[in-house]
């Protein structure tokens, strides 16, 4: 992506460069994984029994583990890498929750939804093919430094096709068991069974609006909530039986409200909520959905 520096009337082109070492890249953002992926930092170069080391190992707002994995050269097979790890990780739950308490991070675990991203400069097409066909969500980023200390960090912009394993490996191994499978599966219609009338209208709405933001825009269904995201969520909205609970992934103080309408959810600070980031908006008619939807909106620019 090209980025071009404003200066009154004139526009000068940011160039992109290289780091120096890429240890420079993993500490970059170990030292600043909340702000760039809202994930708290756990672990360095996290020890395994087998003797491969996770590059980076942390745990995002809703308890889901995450492995971080740095694509160092065009060679590295970080995919495959960070799911040996993670089958690793899910083989060891005792140790990862012990070094969560040690952190002093006091939330419930979820070992539903682990998650394992990739950072790199770039994906090939091989990267991008193994990532499609797997049957879980592998999340690829992608990185630039440019001049002036600019990081510009976006998700691999492709087309996820799921296709189905049934015609190439035989049922019985392509299927795991509840137990066995690395990442629990989540639809929207989960989450909109049994709701009524005016709350189905409401969430549909209301998806078209923040949907036709970007088109990069990534919809998924998580266990409690579906999360809208680009490189990271901006907004996560809880389907209720009557009505919607929003979550805005901003920063406490950072969020214009004229209208009141959001609850800052650190004052007081409470534990162990759904969603990402400080604020949570209730949206119960349709008279409401512009005042949040203005909301939502600020959430996506501050997080795009």
């Amino acid at each position: 992506m090209a980025l071009f520096k404003i200066n009154g009337q004139l526009v000068k082109k940011i160039v992109a460069k290289d780091l120096d070492l890429e240890k420079k890249l993993q500490a970059v953002f170990e030292q600043n994984l909340n702000e760039l992926l809202n994930i708290d930092f756990l672990a360095h170069e996290y020890s395994t029994s087998f003797g491969g080391r996770i590059d980076s190992l942390g745990v995002d707002k809703n308890g889901a583990p995450c492995i971080i994995e740095y694509k160092k050269n065009q060679n590295d097979n970080v995919i495959n890498q960070g799911l040996s790890y993670l089958r690793w990780l899910l083989d060891h739950k005792a140790d990862f929750e012990i070094l969560c308490r040690n952190k002093k991070i006091d939330i419930e675990i979820d070992w539903d939804s682990p998650r394992v991203i990739c950072i790199a400069e770039s994906y090939s097409k091989f990267d991008l093919d193994t990532a499609d066909i797997l049957p879980m969500t592998i999340e690829l980023l992608r990185y630039r430094i440019y001049d002036e200390n600019i990081l510009y960090l976006d998700a691999e912009n492709y087309q996820k096709v799921k296709i189905s394993t049934s015609g190439i490996i035989k049922k019985g191994k392509a299927i795991k068991s509840k137990e066995g499978q690395l990442q629990k599966s989540y639809s929207i219609d989960d989450h909109l069974s049994g709701i009524n009338k005016e709350t189905l209208e409401l969430f549909q709405n209301l998806r078209e609006k923040i949907m036709s933001l970007d088109q990069n825009i990534s919809e998924e269904a998580k266990a409690k909530y579906i999360a809208y995201k680009t490189s990271t969520n901006f907004v996560d909205i809880v389907i209720m039986q009557s009505g919607l609970k929003i979550f805005l992934n901003v920063k406490s103080g950072q969020l214009n409200d004229p209208n009141k309408v959001a609850r800052d959810l650190t004052k007081p600070k409470l534990i162990g909520h759904w969603g990402n980031g400080d604020y949570e908006v209730k949206l119960e008619s349709e008279t409401e959905l512009e005042n949040v939807f203005s909301l939502i909106k600020q959430s996506y620019i501050f997080n795009k």
